[in-house]
């Protein structure tokens, strides 16, 4: 007797238990000088709210420097700030993150990258992470000469679905899985 295999499973919906913690989503404590919220929802292809999502978030602090053996400058502490944040999606879709805006950080040749945050996101139907990045809209200049963005295919504003735009209190950041306007993921 043979038995057919069953079919392969996705990732998820497992989130809610295993991965957020209750202060996953403040890479700085609450009442924080200099602190912002960068909200938005995690959309699928139709435009509708993904609502067992996971949003990952890791960054440099205010003067482009990481907490972290491998930062080739030295690892520096920034207060309370932790770099890194982990925020479940809600059942519409939403996250929302407590941060501080990064700097800019050491780029190739002596340049610099522009102020950015790095983000994972997991979610069901998806057999790996995708990897984006948040800039921020109100960093024109900057943007500018970032060689990341430089780099992407499709010429000038190709990189417009990586642009958190400025809101009151913050930035609002929406990540489209698919469709029209969806967010540019990064083949790490």
């Amino acid at each position: 007797m043979t038995l057919a295999p069953t079919p392969s499973q996705t990732v998820g919906p497992y989130f809610g238990f295993a991965l957020p913690w209750e202060s996953g989503p403040l890479a700085v404590p609450e009442g924080t000088d200099g602190a912002i919220r960068i909200s938005g929802r995690l959309l699928d292809g139709e435009g509708a709210g993904v609502p067992d999502g996971l949003i990952e978030t890791w960054q440099a602090d205010p003067d482009g420097r990481f907490a972290h053996p491998d930062d080739p400058r030295g690892a520096v502490e920034w207060g309370e700030f932790r770099g890194f944040a982990r925020c479940p999606t809600d059942e519409e879709g939403h996250y929302s993150i407590l941060t501080l805006k990064p700097g800019p950080l050491p780029g190739p040749g002596g340049g610099l990258e522009a102020p950015h945050i790095a983000v994972s996101v997991f979610a069901r139907g998806l057999l790996a992470r995708l990897v984006t990045r948040i800039y921020f809209a109100d960093e024109e200049e900057r943007n500018a000469t970032d060689p990341v963005l430089l780099a992407l295919p499709g010429g000038e504003g190709a990189g417009h679905t990586l642009l958190a735009e400025p809101v009151a209190g913050g930035y609002r950041f929406d990540i489209r899985l698919q469709g029209d306007d969806e967010t540019l993921f990064f083949a790490i």
